[in-house]
C-alpha cells in the first residue's frame, strides 16, 4: 500500500511548545550537579543571585569555554522549565526551590521527573507570557502526560498488546491538534485516529524541528520510570501502574490563567500569575509521595529481594578469595562489580547494626550508563544521602592500596556533594581484604592528606590521615 501523509486539518491547527533545555541531550547529570550546587546557595537580589548562578553552572564539565550567554541560557531554562529556582516578586529575590533541595537530598531523578511530569501543562510558567497569552486566546487548557498516560491505558484495556506510540504520532495527532488541546476530542477519538492512520498507512512529518517538543515530553515520561520504549513506540510501564493510575485521576490544575479566558488583555497582566505558578508547582510536590522504590525500577520482584541481597551484597568473602587463587586473570569489571558488591552489603549491615533496617531496601548499586559519579546510594543513621564511590583492586603492595584514579566527572561530583560524598578503597590480596574510607575528599586535598595529579581525570594519593580503616561487615540476612 502506498503511504500518504496525514495532516491536521488547518483550522485546527495550533502548535505547541515549551522551553527547551540546550543540555537536553544531558539533561539528567546537569539536573543532579545543578540543584547540588543550588541546595548551598541562600536567598538573594536577583541579580546577584544570577550572578553567582552562572559561576556555578559554568563548572560544569564542558562549560568552561562557552560564551556568557549560553550560560545565562541555561540558568533561565533550569528556572523556567524545571522549577528549581523560587523568585519573589515583591522583595525582588531568588532563592533555590524546595524542588531543587529535595533533588539535591534525594538523588532521585525518577522521583523528580515524576513530580515534572504530575505538575505539567499548557498554559504554564515555564512559558515566556507571550507565548502563554497565545495559547489562552484560542483556548488551550491541557496536561499531556495525563492525557498519554489516559490513551496508552485504554489501547492496554481493549488490547492485552504491547501498544506504544510514537513521537511523530503525538505530535500530529495530540499536541497539534486544537480539538485535543482544547478538550474538545478524548483519548478514545485520538486512539481511533492513530489506529485509522495506521491501517490506512499515513505517513507523518517526522523532522525533528516538528517533533521535537512532544518528544521531549515523551522522553520526559520515559525519565519518570512512567513509559517503557520499544523501538520508536513508548509504551505503558505496568511495573509503575499504582503511580500511573494517580496521574489518570488527578484533578489538580493550575488556575492561575483561567480568568483571562475570553477576555481581551495584556501580557504584562500576565506576569503575577507566571510567578505563582512556580509556587503551585512547590506545593504539588509536598502533597504526592513518588520516591523510587528501586526494587520495582530494576525490575526485581520485592518478595525476592532479600535473596538478591545474599547474592549482591553478601558474597562470601572466602569464596572471591578462591576464585582470586584460581584465576590470575580476573577480569577489571569483575573485579570491580565484586567490590561494589561487597560495599553493597557493608552499607546494608551497617544500617542493620545502627537499627535503621527501614533503609536497607533503598540502598542500591547504580547502574554505570547513568555516570553520576559514584556506584552506590546509601545512607546515613539520620536518613541522610551517603553517596559512595568504590575502587577496588587486586594487590599486595601498600603504594597500589594508597593510590587511585577518579574520572573528571567523579571529582567533580565529589567537588559538589561535598560532605555526602565517600571514597571507599578496597583492596583484595590472597589474604585479607582491606577498606579505607574517605568522606569528602576534595576537603581532603585542601588539608593536605590528599594528593592529586590531572591525568585524564584525577590520580590520587592518600594517607592514613585523609580517612578512616574499617572492617569489611558481610551482610547477614
Amino acid at each position: 500500500m502506498v503511504k500518504t501523509n496525514y495532516a491536521i486539518p488547518e483550522k485546527y491547527y495550533f502548535r505547541l511548545h515549551h522551553v527547551r533545555p540546550r543540555f537536553k541531550n544531558d539533561v539528567e547529570r546537569v539536573l543532579l550537579f545543578v540543584a547540588n550546587e543550588l541546595s548551598q546557595m541562600k536567598e538573594a537580589p536577583k541579580k546577584d543571585f544570577d550572578i553567582r548562578l552562572n559561576k556555578l553552572i559554568r563548572k560544569f564539565p564542558g562549560n568552561q569555554v562557552v560564551v556568557e550567554k549560553t550560560i545565562s541560557n541555561w540558568r533561565t531554562e533550569i528556572s523556567s522549565l524545571f522549577g528549581l529556582i523560587l523568585y519573589d516578586l515583591k522583595k525582588q529575590t531568588e532563592k533555590p526551590s524546595p524542588i531543587a533541595i529535595k533533588l539535591a537530598e534525594h538523588q532521585d531523578l525518577v522521583e523528580f521527573f515524576k513530580y515534572y511530569c504530575f505538575s505539567f501543562q499548557y498554559p504554564g510558567g515555564h512559558l515566556k507570557t507571550q507565548e502563554i497569552k497565545k495559547i489562552i486566546d484560542v483556548g488551550i487548557k491541557f496536561k499531556p502526560v495525563q492525557f498519554i498516560l489516559k490513551l496508552l491505558k485504554k489501547a492496554k484495556d481493549k488490547d492485552s498488546s504491547v501498544f506504544g506510540i510514537t513521537k511523530a504520532e503525538a505530535t500530529h495527532c495530540i499536541f497539534n491538534d486544537l480539538r485535543v488541546t482544547s478538550g474538545k476530542n478524548n483519548e478514545d477519538e485520538v486512539l481511533s485516529l492513530i489506529e485509522k492512520n495506521r491501517n490506512e498507512n499515513k505517513n507523518y512529518d517526522w523532522k525533528g524541528d516538528i517533533i521535537r517538543y512532544a518528544g521531549d515530553i515523551l522522553d520526559y515520561m520515559y525519565y519518570a520510570n512512567l513509559l517503557k520504549k520499544h523501538g520508536i513506540n513508548y509504551c505503558i510501564n505496568e511495573s509503575e501502574m499504582e503511580t500511573i493510575i494517580s496521574f489518570i485521576s488527578d484533578e489538580s490544575y493550575f488556575s492561575g490563567f483561567d480568568k483571562f479566558y475570553g477576555k481581551d488583555f495584556e501580557v504584562s497582566e500576565l506576569k503575577t500569575a507566571q510567578i505563582n505558578w512556580f509556587v503551585y508547582l512547590v506545593k504539588q510536590n509536598e502533597r504526592t509521595d513518588f520516591e523510587t522504590d528501586v526494587i520495582a525500577y530494576l525490575g526485581l520482584d520485592t518478595s525476592k529481594y532479600k535473596q538478591l541481597e545474599k547474592l549482591t551484597g553478601a558474597l562470601d568473602i572466602s569464596e572471591f578469595r578462591e576464585a582470586i587463587e584460581s584465576r590470575e586473570d580476573l577480569r577489571t569489571k569483575e573485579i570491580g562489580d565484586t567490590g561494589e558488591s561487597l560495599v553493597h552489603g557493608h552499607e546494608c549491615m551497617r544500617l542493620k547494626n545502627g537499627k535503621r533496617e527501614d533503609l536497607i531496601s533503598k540502598v542500591v548499586c547504580l547502574p554505570n550508563h547513568l555516570k553520576l559519579g559514584y556506584d552506590i546510594r546509601s545512607f546515613e543513621l539520620n536518613s541522610k544521602i551517603r553517596c559512595v564511590e568504590v575502587k577496588t583492586t587486586i594487590s599486595n603492595t601498600e603504594i597500589d592500596f594508597k593510590k587511585f584514579h577518579l574520572t573528571d566527572n567523579e571529582w567533580n561530583v565529589a567537588q559538589s556533594f561535598g560532605d555526602k560524598y565517600f571514597i571507599y578503597r578496597l583492596v583484595i590480596t590472597r589474604h585479607s581484604i582491606k577498606m579505607f574510607i574517605i568522606r569528602n575528599p576534595v576537603e581532603e586535598y585542601k588539608k593536605g592528606t590528599l594528593k592529586m595529579a590531572m591525568s585524564r581525570g584525577v590520580d590520587v594519593t592518600f594517607n592514613d590521615k585523609a580517612g578512616n580503616y574499617e572492617e569489611l561487615l558481610a551482610w547477614e540476612g
